[in-house]
């Protein structure tokens, strides 16, 4: 069967209607283009990103349902509780970005990543201009786990994760979700529903509800602080 997708125009940042993606693959809906911060933010904007492996064109996606992390109904297990409690972990905010960025790529080893070295530098220029931020587990001083995502008003739209240690994408998310609840944030997108993702408490949306929710909340200012370098504490 013949796939037919858009073709992005270098010469301009318009994307096609996200419910033009495809059913099968689910959410694809255009190639080409590039990864400026412009085009990225406005991919973004509009419930788009991008997701593809090396030697390929960008691919752009957007799919039906959406996975999603609701922060003031995140609920941390007993266990997991009870693990922080005993263990040396610290969480930080945007203190290591563009490593947690490099991490999120090398844990998952060259054949099995989208993170490419494009990729890399894509979302590290983001990160430079504001847009791109990450969380940071640390234990003895060493980097154990994170994720790092783009903030898009009050949404904040998550790209990756790793984790070196028990437990340590999980706790980076719990206190994650507890500081942007407090800061006024309103949905945490995953972009694809996955067991793990499941797991650790994500619901789906569809597409047309995501999408609305984003409208309504994309130019919605949260406090500067929110994402100033710091430590979480719950």
């Amino acid at each position: 069967m013949t796939i037919y997708i858009a073709e992005i125009d270098p010469s301009s940042l318009q994307f096609p209607n996200p419910n033009s993606a495809q059913i099968d693959p689910n959410g694809l809906l255009a190639f080409g283009g590039d990864l400026s911060p412009q085009r990225l933010r406005q991919a973004y904007r509009h419930g788009i990103f991008p997701w593809y492996s090396q030697g390929e064109p960008i691919l752009w996606w957007s799919p039906n349902p959406r996975g999603v992390f609701i922060p003031q109904q995140f609920s941390p297990s007993k266990s997991l509780r009870k693990f922080m409690r005993k263990s040396s972990y610290s969480v930080t905010l945007n203190y290591a970005c563009h490593a947690v960025i490099r991490q999120c790529a090398e844990s998952r080893g060259p054949e099995q990543t989208w993170i490419t070295e494009a990729m890399i530098n894509a979302y590290q220029k983001l990160h430079d201009e504001g847009d791109c931020h990450s969380v940071e587990v640390w234990q003895d001083q060493q980097l154990v786990g994170g994720f790092y995502g783009v903030a898009v008003g009050s949404i904040f739209c998550g790209e990756s994760m790793f984790s070196l240690a028990d437990n340590a994408s999980k706790i980076a998310l719990w206190y994650f979700c507890h500081h942007f609840n407090r800061h006024g944030g309103q949905l945490i997108d995953c972009q694809m529903m996955n067991p793990h993702l499941a797991s650790l408490g994500a619901s789906e949306l569809g597409r047309q509800t995501f999408l609305t929710q984003l409208h309504q909340q994309r130019d919605t200012a949260l406090a500067a602080a929110c994402y100033h370098p710091q430590t979480l504490v719950l």
